[in-house]
């Protein structure tokens, strides 16, 4: 692999995308320690070969390191990077406004600066296509490859529980039950929950509640208490109360304003 790196300037049109690359490169490093330093951005560092310590935080916190890993570098934090072999990296720096969504959404987790994979090569093929876009100067592609990374690079060893937890929305059970059934705390539950969704157990169970609740009452012709206790609700009166409140009309208007094989409500 060849050292080689490119730094770009977003115009004010390439910002509006919310997201947009400021550099990208590969690097090899020996086996000395690199200098310390806060960056003025984010930046993802992909590990393909090496293993050492990452340095990261004002409180110098070392944290053990083996590729292939990603290293994931907020503004203004330090780190610094100490390797016991030689380093292969790949690495983009990024910023815009979409970064404070993504935080909320768990995507950027400050907490977690060194991610591991079961499986790297969804990650490395992310990186591979951001490092080639990143030469075409085609911004929507390369903001869309940030987005690809971002996303390959959050689905790490147990990241599924968003997952599970959604197959279980309609089954009516308390957010301990559903830990118990998921084998977990309700801390670890949450925990997880928070890191893939940005939300709580809780939020997630009942959004994903009436996404199903949208599809029954646009695809199939059940009465609106059938399509309640379908989805996890025994009082039809509290489910229409509820689905009115957080979706701006009734469920049987809801029906009446379009289909998902026809024109879609506008919600």
């Amino acid at each position: 692999m060849l050292d080689w790196s490119i730094y770009l300037t977003p115009g004010a049109i390439e910002r509006q995308l919310g997201l947009f690359c400021l550099g990208a490169g590969e690097q090899t490093h020996g086996s000395e320690n690199a200098r310390e330093r806060a960056l003025g951005c984010h930046a993802f560092v992909w590990l393909k070969e090496g293993r050492g310590q990452l340095l990261h935080g004002p409180d110098r916190q070392l944290h053990e390191v083996r590729a292939p890993a990603m290293l994931w570098l907020f503004p203004g934090v330090l780190h610094g990077y100490r390797p016991t072999t030689r380093w292969r990296q790949a690495w983009t720096l990024f910023s815009g406004p979409a970064v404070d969504a993504l935080t909320t959404l768990g995507h950027l987790d400050v907490s977690r600066p060194v991610r591991r994979f079961a499986d790297p090569r969804p990650v490395d093929r992310a990186f591979s296509r951001l490092l080639r876009v990143s030469t075409q100067h085609n911004p929507v592609q390369l903001t869309g490859a940030l987005y690809d990374l971002m996303a390959a690079a959050a689905t790490t060893t147990g990241d599924d529980v968003a997952a599970q937890l959604a197959e279980l929305a309609s089954t009516p059970m308390s957010v301990q039950e559903y830990a118990l059934e998921l084998g977990l705390t309700v801390k670890e539950l949450r925990d997880a929950v928070r890191r893939t969704t940005g939300s709580t157990p809780h939020e997630l169970v009942l959004t994903t509640r009436l996404s199903t609740a949208k599809v029954l009452l646009a695809e199939e012709d059940l009465p609106v208490a059938a399509v309640a206790r379908r989805v996890g609700y025994d009082d039809p009166a509290y489910f229409t109360r509820l689905f009115t409140a957080r979706v701006g009309m009734s469920p049987g208007a809801f029906r009446r304003s379009g289909s998902l094989s026809g024109r879609i409500p506008s919600l």
